[in-house]
């Protein structure tokens, strides 16, 4: 694909973020008029109904849902180019997990994102204990995974009065999120995927192989481990105000680079901006398909991401039969 044709898809990806930001504004249990929203928006009306409306919930739920959708791609593509494999996401290397044991024993999603932190740093030290390969801490991040969900099923049985609370968590969903609750994690999104951004020669360095990428003198472990943290850092910041948002980090990377191609430098930012339609479109169908009640946006992603999990295992499948 030429550079030309690259910025022309780039382009009409981000106009096709906006048309549905707009919409995700527009619509819930109260439909808004179009005209109503630029008034409120220009600051032509400030004190009615439908600003109170805009400002106090959809704006901030757009918002939410816009950089968690480009933490979540941004940190599955580290992942998939750090472990070379084309089905890392951030569960891989039980992040969701650390974030959801954190909080169903803390009792508050303010600790998901340091849950998360802890568990990546968890399956990092098991994989350097071991020969420090992707293989490695594939196979920590599932055996950590696997531990913390039981815990996670254990304190449900035990403590029945949070299980509400977690199942919604669990699920993931845009649903009630205020200012207040996005300030901070919205700026560690921004923050990490501009620094990703910044370490994308490396990360191409890296896709090269592990021998190739210490012959041009690149420090693998610690580059690794950077940018495993900052896909941590994303996807805890996440965590922490839409739960447990799934398959986000496992598809976008995959439509990315069939667009885009390989090149992180240009795969990250263009990978962000899908993650962002991504997650705003799950979102606006579940305000559609149940209205005037609401399908968390959690299940609308279970639904798209399930039958394309599987076409990735079928196709890596019929690939060996080629190749055998």
């Amino acid at each position: 694909m030429t550079k030309k044709k690259k910025i022309s898809i780039f382009i009409l990806l981000a106009v096709i973020l906006i048309f549905i930001m707009f919409l995700s504004i527009l619509s819930g249990s109260v439909y808004i008029k179009p005209h109503d929203v630029f008034n409120v928006l220009t600051g032509n009306d400030s004190s009615s109904v439908n600003a109170l409306l805009i400002f106090n919930i959809r704006l901030p739920r757009m918002i939410a849902g816009v950089f968690a959708g480009m933490g979540l791609a941004c940190a599955g593509v580290i992942l998939q180019s750090v472990m070379n494999n084309s089905l890392a996401s951030p569960n891989t290397i039980g992040v969701n997990s650390g974030a959801g044991f954190a909080v169903s024993s803390s009792h508050s999603a303010v600790f998901a994102f340091a849950g998360a932190l802890i568990t990546t740093f968890l399956v990092f030290g098991i994989a350097y204990l071991g020969d420090n390969s992707r293989t490695t801490i594939i196979l920590a991040g599932i055996t950590i995974s696997s531990l913390l969900s039981a815990g996670i099923n254990t304190i449900k049985l035990i403590d029945s009065d949070i299980t509400i609370n977690i199942t919604t968590f669990m699920i993931g969903t845009l649903n009630g999120i205020t200012s207040k609750a996005i300030i901070i994690p919205c700026i560690g999104i921004a923050a990490a995927v501009l620094v990703s951004i910044c370490f994308s020669r490396h990360l191409n360095i890296l896709n090269l192989g592990d021998d190739i990428a210490r012959s041009l003198g690149l420090n693998v472990g610690v580059t690794r481990l950077i940018l495993m943290t900052l896909s941590s850092i994303m996807a805890g910041c996440v965590v922490s105000y839409a739960g447990l948002l799934s398959f986000v980090g496992l598809i976008v990377p995959h439509i990315g680079r069939k667009l885009f191609g390989n090149d992180a430098r240009i795969l990250l930012p263009c990978s962000a901006l899908l993650g962002a339609i991504f997650v705003i479109s799950c979102d606006l169908l579940g305000k559609i398909i149940a209205a005037p009640y609401e399908l968390p946006a959690g299940i609308i992603m279970s639904f798209v991401g399930g039958p394309f999990f599987l076409y990735l295992l079928l196709k890596k499948k019929g690939g060996r039969r080629v190749n055998a």
